[in-house]
């Protein structure tokens, strides 16, 4: 269950790698700080490449930062739940969402303890909703080199599609900026994701600009 939120749910996703911060996170959690400062709904660690204990580390400090956001943790359900964070985020690498959602409703997790999934069709997104997901992300909706592996941006139009057929909310993700994010939003987005619109932004003032300007 998808704690209540104001819409739309605007989310920061981590790239430490793309701030130039090697293996020691300190940038990022800079950044995290100051987007969750800027009012940023949800703060997604999407960080793969660590191991685990390391995971752990930059997660327990990503909660300890958050200010107010929610932390959800990509693909590790143990370490987001060693590290206090709200939920897990699941891939395509993941491990199932039915089973995830169905140990944590098992008495393993909070019961506010939300799990997301990111989905790239019609089919997926069914069924990460009847597998008892949260919420998912859909995309990549615009062009970015981030999610050119997915294949060619799905559109605004293929997004309202998804947000028409299942009742959880759908965030978009994959070339969101601060100019198309109005047209996700309009075609039944519940929010957004994104990496390059937080980490590029020049300093707390113009980020919390950005994220007032989507809030409103």
């Amino acid at each position: 269950m998808l704690p209540a939120l104001k819409q739309p749910i605007i989310c920061y996703v981590t790239d430490r790698k793309s701030l130039g911060d090697g293996e020691s996170g300190a940038g990022v959690l800079g950044r995290i700080r100051v987007a969750a400062a800027a009012g940023v709904d949800w703060v997604q660690i999407r960080e793969k490449d660590l191991s685990g204990l390391e995971l752990l580390g930059l997660a327990r400090e990503a909660v300890a930062e958050r200010a107010g956001a929610r932390v959800i943790v990509n693909d590790r359900v143990d370490v987001a739940l060693a590290a206090g964070a709200a939920g897990v985020h699941l891939g395509r690498e993941s491990l199932a969402a039915r089973d995830v959602v169905s140990w944590c409703r098992g008495g393993h997790a909070p019961a506010d303890f939300f799990v997301g999934v990111s989905c790239h069709s019609l089919e997926e997104a069914r069924a990460a909703e009847e597998a008892g997901a949260a919420y998912i992300f859909f995309g990549p909706v615009f062009d970015t080199p981030s999610k050119r592996r997915m294949g060619e941006p799905q559109g605004v139009a293929r997004l309202g599609e998804i947000c028409r057929v299942v009742a959880i909310p759908v965030l978009a993700i994959g070339g969101v900026s601060e100019e198309n994010a109005g047209e996700c939003i309009r075609a039944g987005a519940a929010g957004i994701a994104a990496i390059r619109m937080f980490q590029e932004a020049r300093g707390a003032e113009a980020l919390k600009d950005v994220v007032s300007r989507l809030h409103a």
